[in-house]
């Protein structure tokens, strides 16, 4: 069943043709597929590409293939038509007659898929004989650490066959899925994520004010982090190598900002520290976020497993030092650790190392800071992912000569 909750407010004439080859009035139409609509690095992802577009060229549509967050939708302005075809109930779906059913309504002329729940809209763009099919994955999931169970990788391998291009953020997520669906790695393309860098950027004028907001003192060493707090984040590990610099005798407090199902348990290890109680800061979900870094002299990403960390991509266009895993895209963003430090997953003593030599060397942080700042800028600028989409829609686009079709 379709439900429409919000009808694009950009209504926007082309007196021009502004795409290659498009006539005069007409945009490019993309509809974007994935399997929820709601809070999540994939959906705040796809909006930053839409808006990015804009409606001058492109006209876009979103279709979430289970459940949407009607709350999300207001809160964060989608401006584009919202749709879904499936239920939020548990257990196995394949609406792919709906999904056909709402293509040929919308009559799209790119249709593009994220993540492996909503990749049942590629045959159906097949059937609806959409010109262009892209599908994309963002990010791994704590059951597929070890490989894809042998169904999905064949359901993969198919589907991944019919789309025009399959692309994934990070390289590591490439290899990763070239080899679990049995395709050549020139097969996938790669599109970094970006991040805002004049929303995130250095503010240290901030710090003192939020310092004193938080009744933390200003010549204190703030180390902290930001992301839900679910145990493949494992902010424990950024706990106990804090315990054990405050058991040294550094002067530093934790603000950890997010929240999560681990938050209780985080918050109880920090009371029934004798170190960590009273020098531990859970601020919870924020939109302060951008203001909150600007807190921080260290950043720190103690996951287990990661994808392309968007707060990462922020803390370093925020110009903070980083202390992140090697693990996943990690690597990928500080440059193998040219702009930042990595450590093994899950092994305290070796953050607990590096994190003391930062609280002894400030200076050593800020110039790795300003080296993160610049990274970020010139390579994973938000107007820089959002030109790598335009381009790769352009692309297939024109090979499929849309202008020809309604």
């Amino acid at each position: 069943m379709q439900m429409q909750l919000q009808q694009d407010p950009a209504n926007v004439p082309v007196s021009s043709p502004l795409l290659p080859g498009a006539p005069p009035g007409r945009r490019l139409r993309v509809l974007h597929v994935l399997s929820h609509l709601g809070m999540g690095g994939t959906e705040h992802g796809m909006l930053k590409v839409i808006r990015g577009l804009g409606h001058v060229e492109f006209e876009h549509q979103i279709c979430a293939v289970r459940e949407i967050d009607k709350d999300f939708v207001r809160r964060m302005n989608v401006g584009a038509k919202v749709s879904s075809v499936g239920s939020a109930e548990p257990g196995f779906q394949f609406p792919l007659f709906r999904l056909v059913h709402l293509m040929k309504e919308f009559r799209p002329h790119v249709v593009h898929t994220r993540n492996f729940g909503a990749l049942e809209a590629i045959p159906a763009a097949r059937l609806a004989r959409v010109p262009v099919a892209i599908h994309s994955e963002h990010g791994y999931e704590v059951e597929i650490l070890k490989g894809l169970p042998l169904r999905r990788r064949v359901a993969c391998s198919a589907f991944y066959a019919l789309a025009d291009q399959v692309f994934t953020v990070t390289a590591d997520l490439r290899d990763y899925h070239s080899k679990q669906s049995w395709l050549a790695p020139k097969r996938f393309r790669v599109i970094h994520n970006g991040v805002n860098t004049d929303l995130f950027r250095p503010r240290k004028e901030l710090a003192d004010t939020l310092k004193l907001e938080f009744g933390i003192p200003s010549k204190r060493v703030v180390i902290g982090s930001v992301g839900r707090i679910v145990p493949i984040k494992d902010f424990k590990t950024l706990l106990q190598a804090a315990e054990i610099l405050l058991r040294q005798g550094k002067d530093v407090h934790v603000l950890i900002v997010g929240s999560g199902p681990e938050l209780p348990n985080l918050r109880a290890c920090a009371a029934a520290s004798a170190e960590l109680a009273g020098r531990t800061l859970f601020l919870g979900a924020s939109d302060r976020v951008p203001d909150l870094l600007n807190c921080l002299d260290v950043f720190v990403l103690p996951s287990i497993s990661e994808c392309m960390s968007n707060t990462i991509l922020e803390a370093m266009a925020s110009g903070l030092a980083l202390a992140v895993t090697r693990t996943g895209g990690n690597p990928e963003l500080i440059d193998g650790g040219r702009v930042g430090w990595l450590f093994p997953p899950g092994d305290v003593g070796a953050l607990a190392s590096l994190l003391s030599r930062l609280v002894d060397d400030p200076a050593l942080g800020k110039k790795y800071g300003q080296a993160a700042r610049q990274r970020a800028v010139e390579h994973f600028s938000l107007s820089a992912m959002v030109q790598h989409y335009r381009e790769l829609y352009l692309e297939l686009a024109s090979r499929c000569s849309v202008w020809n079709r309604n």
